[in-house]
């Protein structure tokens, strides 16, 4: 008998000298777990020799005012703790809040948002094709004979054998033209697309194997070499400037007869010099009679720069790999609207 007496004394001595709650779980299990000191005692019972009645109401008497000091413990400790936990979190709602995390548009961006507005603004659709472009509509649909010399410098980057990572976004014209032969498409159409393109190019300061060009076409009737003077001298007036004049050079590309180079001249840049933006012409008759198009009817123009060539020019940036290096204190400093980062 007097040995319950002693443990609960014991358990209740440990406990008042408890500082944690996590020490009165351990003290719980000590004492009144299944194999705890105190609980265990109800399983002498049976074997007590001497008044086994009052041995069990000892037991249970011991079980209870440990259980009944256990819970005062563990309040006082729990407000404690809190007040502690409370202390260490707190926050000073004075100190200013941490800056809103922002990114801007990269430059190149930009330039085809500001592309889109200006060729939209003249009535052409802007559509989308794909990067990894089926061989037939790279070459095949662009009035490309197998072997002929001008594939040289795209013939490159194949997946398989018929599909390459496209090397203009000419590609889309195939596209447009064929849903014009299955009746999805009605003429006159307008249309341009904005992408990424590869070719075959050693890099350097102006050439890169890695890309951006803008395409844009026309199809109606009559349309004719000062149709396409007259888009492109409006185009390259809205991103270069109202002064700006624009010159044809005869040129050969495929997909185009008559085709031209395009340059500019505007007092702003490289002192009036004339700078080329790229290829024009007017679409070869092949191409519109290989999708159905009535060639003495319809007749189009079709066109085409490299992206990059114009913050290049707008800028006075002299290396074409900056763009694509994603170093800040170059990209910075041409912010637009900051985009909020999410």
């Amino acid at each position: 008998m007097q040995e319950v007496l002693d443990l609960q004394a014991q358990a209740l001595s440990e406990i008042a000298s408890a500082g944690s709650t996590a020490e009165l779980r351990d003290l719980k299990i000590k004492f009144l777990g299944n194999n705890g000191v105190i609980s265990g005692k109800l399983r002498e019972v049976g074997s007590y020799q001497g008044d086994k009645r009052a041995f069990g109401q000892a037991v249970n008497a011991a079980k209870g005012s440990v259980e009944e000091a256990l819970a005062v413990r563990e309040e006082a400790l729990k407000g404690g703790e809190l007040a502690a936990k409370f202390e260490a979190e707190r926050i000073d709602v004075t100190m200013p809040a941490r800056p809103t995390q922002v990114g801007y548009e990269h430059v190149l961006q930009q330039t085809m948002n500001r592309i889109k507005r200006v060729l939209g603004g003249l009535g052409f659709e802007y559509l989308e094709s794909p990067e990894l472009e089926h061989f037939r509509y790279n070459f095949d649909a662009l009035n490309y004979p197998p072997d002929h010399p001008a594939m040289d410098d795209q013939d490159t980057f194949y997946i398989d054998d018929n599909h390459v990572l496209r090397t203009q976004c000419t590609a889309l014209q195939g596209r447009v033209f064929e849903e014009v032969q299955q009746g999805k498409r009605q003429l006159p159409l307008r249309a341009f697309t904005i992408g990424r393109t590869y070719r075959n190019e050693a890099v350097d300061r102006t050439h890169s194997h890695t890309f951006h060009q803008v395409d844009c076409f026309m199809i109606d009737e009559k349309v004719s070499m000062a149709n396409l003077k007259g888009t492109l001298g409006l185009f390259a007036r809205e991103m270069f400037g109202s002064e700006v004049t624009v010159r044809f050079r005869p040129d050969f590309f495929p997909f185009v007869e008559p085709g031209v180079d395009y340059a500019i001249s505007t007092p702003k840049l490289f002192g009036g010099k004339w700078v080329e933006l790229g290829g024009a012409g007017l679409i070869h008759p092949n191409i519109l009679e290989n999708y159905g198009i009535d060639t003495e009817r319809y007749s189009g123009f079709a066109f085409g720069l490299g992206v990059e060539r114009i913050p290049m020019m707008s800028y006075g940036v002299d290396d074409l790999r900056h763009f694509m290096e994603n170093d800040l204190r170059f990209l910075e400093q041409f912010r637009a609207e900051p985009i909020e980062l999410k």
